[in-house]
């Protein structure tokens, strides 16, 4: 996008689907908060295609504040992508993220940026007084924060919580896909960063419906997965390789030996050496072509750079043109 901003000092974005009523009221509480701590910033709210008319209130908002800015999807592409396009038009040195359902409290931003200011690059907020309900939310999200922080080695109560502050330079080039949002602290642990966490305010759901369900506790666990392959292979992915080659080239040496010792019998089975060869001879190839994937891959980690999501394959044609234009 061609529109240019003032360079901020904070940014606060704001994934939004299917809020109308939360999204007038967060938007006030989060002025409220921000105006008194005498910085520059600005505030996204991402509307991640919504239904409902949470599109024209944030429309109808920035047309009136010239330091929010709004952002609307093509269609639902899910939080981590809503919270990736937000990042990539933010402009400010920290950036705050949050839910839009009011349940977290924006009067807690100036207590994150205060511990970010003890020298530590990412703060997150913990529901240590949590008002969900127990069955539905807080018993699944607490079995997930457990093989969360046991996979990642970040020792958080609550990596569920949205309320956070970065220093940008920490999440800058992290890719989000699928629930990775969820893992940004981990994410940001493999740049270096430092981490900490301090008690917030959380209140229960007034308006909407929780966008929440066990479905979803699947998918962060799927996406836990490939983050743990993320985690012990980033900087070495030919020892992930290494270790499938060395697997199946030993497999490849038994179908040999297999094959050498049918060949010895007395009666000659042809069928049966026949398949001993043809194993030995895809084993040792697949071998062989791990360990070469895993030296491509090498390289790639070595010379690759790393790119962020790119913000235009999700903005609708016709508020691209509103919003350029503003």
């Amino acid at each position: 996008m061609n529109k240019s901003f003032k360079k901020m000092d904070l940014s606060i974005v704001v994934p939004v689907f299917n809020e109308e009523k939360n999204v007038p009221l967060l938007y006030k509480a989060i002025k409220d908060s921000v105006e008194k701590l005498n910085l520059n910033y600005e505030i996204i709210f991402v509307d991640d295609g919504s239904t409902d008319s949470t599109g024209e209130k944030l429309k109808e908002i920035s047309k009136r504040d010239k330091y929010f800015k709004a952002v609307i999807l093509r269609k639902n592409f899910g939080q981590s992508a809503a919270m990736a396009a937000g990042f990539s038009i933010s402009t400010g040195e920290i950036i705050v993220t949050m839910d839009g359902d009011l349940q977290n409290d924006p009067a807690d931003i100036p207590e994150l940026l205060k511990k970010l200011d003890e020298g530590y690059d990412v703060v997150s907020g913990w529901r240590k007084n949590r008002k969900d309900k127990l069955f539905i939310r807080k018993v699944p999200s607490f079995i997930a924060n457990r093989i969360i922080c046991s996979v990642t080695k970040v020792n958080l109560h609550d990596t569920g919580c949205a309320l956070k502050a970065y220093r940008k330079e920490v999440i800058t080039g992290i890719r989000l896909y699928g629930e990775m949002h969820r893992f940004l602290p981990a994410l940001t642990k493999v740049e270096g960063a430092r981490i900490a966490e301090i008690p917030v305010n959380h209140h229960a759901r007034k308006f909407g419906k929780s966008k929440y369900n066990l479905t979803r506790t699947f998918r962060v666990l799927m996406d836990l997965s490939s983050l743990n392959l993320f985690l012990k292979y980033l900087r070495s992915p030919l020892r992930f390789f290494g270790k499938l080659g060395a697997v199946t080239l030993s497999a490849g040496m038994l179908a040999v030996l297999w094959a050498l010792i049918l060949s010895l019998k007395p009666q000659i089975m042809v069928d049966e050496i026949n398949i001993a060869v043809t194993l030995a001879f895809l084993f040792l190839v697949a071998g062989v072509q791990f360990f070469f994937f895993g030296m491509v891959a090498s390289l790639i980690v070595r010379t690759g750079e790393r790119r962020g999501l790119t913000l235009s394959p999700f903005l609708t044609d016709k508020y691209e043109d509103w919003y350029e234009s503003k």
